[in-house]
């Protein structure tokens, strides 16, 4: 990727855009999931309530990874972090759980739109992150990155 001015700009315009979308996400996710997701939840059986439990969690984990590594995006841009700080194996995105199709069809409409929307979002950054020079190697989990930390520092 060419790093001239014209590039960085498009990619900010980029990052800045994802971040809207995300934020927008989260919120809907939260709206859903705390008010009308309860009522459609108790529809479904206690298996299908489990799942969509889970389900929310693993929206909530994507887009809280896709929302960090944006932040971070936007912080080099602004000059407030480097590149070097950048590639912190805690900087990277995060890995996030994918859902199963048979699993997203037993669920309530607005929860499967709630899920496939966070797996493309989340796509979509890991497709931006991979055109990124200068990569290091596989992400290490942000948990696994602080408990490395906290034991280096005991």
């Amino acid at each position: 990727m060419n790093d001239g001015p014209r590039e960085i700009r498009l990619r900010g315009r980029l990052v800045e855009s994802l971040y809207t979308e995300a934020m927008l996400l989260a919120d809907e996710a939260r709206a859903y999931f705390e008010h009308r997701g309860r009522e459609d939840r108790e529809t479904l059986d206690p298996l299908g309530r489990v799942t969509m439990s889970c389900e929310s969690l693993k929206v909530t984990t994507r887009l809280m990874h896709v929302l960090a590594w944006l932040l971070t995006e936007r912080a080099i841009e602004l000059g407030q972090m480097s590149d070097e700080e950048a590639l912190a194996s805690a900087r990277r995105l995060g890995d996030a759980a994918g859902s199963e199709r048979i699993v997203l069809d037993g669920l309530p409409a607005q929860a499967r739109m709630l899920v496939e929307s966070s797996l493309d979002l989340y796509a979509r950054v890991r497709r931006l992150e991979g055109e990124a020079p200068d990569l290091p190697g596989p992400a290490i989990s942000p948990a696994l990155s602080l408990l490395d930390r906290l034991e280096r520092a005991f």
